[in-house]
């Protein structure tokens, strides 16, 4: 018997990435509080997160497999997370400028008491951004509810110079990753 697959997270670009995977699912949108715990590195956080999200869904539906993740960005030991306003993402962008920053994306999959996480992350650098070329892409929209400010798969991949470590992951989702977490599941053959 097929178990139902849910992807806890309503964020497009995670729903795209599991269609990638030819798998039929299910969106349920985790109600999770996501605030940072005092002290709390980068990668707890996200690992945190994600497993608090996917015992949400879990809860609901106990007999799905649910699967779920967090992401964040870090510059200098600070959590960038989605922007309050638009002054917030501007700030963000500025601080991202010309430096090289973190981004942690953790995974965890859940199927009654079975669960696993998992942690990536990817150094992204930034190209220096004149104070125009911010404005302007700020006032797009497009990073308004993004970690860090932006979408590496928009119009912010003219910030992007290198790289290292996975790009699908700073979009939301480690997908070489997350199909290797589906198959020690079963949900997709290990070929």
């Amino acid at each position: 018997m097929t178990r139902k697959l849910i992807l806890a997270s309503g964020s497009p670009r995670r729903r795209e990435f599991i269609s990638f995977l030819g798998l039929d699912f299910t969106v349920v949108k985790p109600a999770v509080k996501e605030d940072q715990l005092p002290g709390e590195s980068p990668d707890a956080l996200v690992a945190r997160l994600s497993v608090m999200k996917s015992a949400a869904v879990s809860d609901q539906y106990p007999e799905a497999v649910v699967l779920a993740a967090d992401t964040v960005v870090s510059i200098d030991g600070q959590i960038l997370g989605k922007p309050h306003d638009r002054n917030d993402a501007l700030r963000m962008i500025k601080q991202l400028s010309g430096r090289t920053h973190q981004v942690y994306t953790a995974v965890t999959l859940r199927h009654k008491e079975k669960i696993k996480t998992l942690c990536t992350c990817t150094h992204v650098t930034f190209a220096d951004i004149s104070d125009d070329l911010a404005v302007m892409y700020v006032n797009s929209g497009e990073g308004d509810d993004k970690a860090g400010s932006y979408a590496l798969q928009g119009r912010a991949a003219m910030f992007i110079e290198t790289v290292e470590g996975s790009v699908s992951s700073v979009i939301g989702l480690p997908l070489s990753e997350t199909r290797e977490l589906l198959c020690t599941f079963g949900i997709i053959p290990n070929f």
